[in-house]
């Protein structure tokens, strides 16, 4: 016997399943984003960043991010860059691929010598 979804405001039932569908699709990403994943964000440095900027982060394609190299940036100034690259370079925007506090994040973890 084939189980039957209610209709709910007089909606068809597959209306009322897409609805409860999203919400929960909704509910997991809030609950996903007050909470950073540090070494998924480390992992994403040191190989996605680490491709241009060398897995050690001293230097490729693109330059030095070493927090001594960066020492003269703040953090907002590199968060931005991070998001939105920088035209005319090899440094593609982050914008679609991460959010701003993961974004804020990184930028933090390179201006402290723990990223090295």
């Amino acid at each position: 016997m084939a189980r039957v979804i209610p209709s709910y405001c007089g909606l068809p039932a597959w209306t009322s399943r897409a609805f409860l569908t999203t919400a929960v699709l909704v509910a997991t990403s809030a609950l996903a984003a007050d909470v950073l994943d540090g070494n998924a964000l480390k992992r994403l440095v040191h190989q996605d960043c680490g491709s241009c900027h060398g897995l050690s982060l001293k230097g490729g394609l693109g330059p030095d991010l070493r927090s001594k190299s960066l020492d003269h940036y703040d953090a907002d100034v590199l968060t931005d860059v991070i998001l939105d690259g920088i035209p005319g370079t090899a440094m593609p925007p982050w914008r679609p691929l991460i959010s701003e506090e993961e974004a804020e994040w990184i930028a933090r973890y390179l201006l402290e010598s723990e990223a090295q």
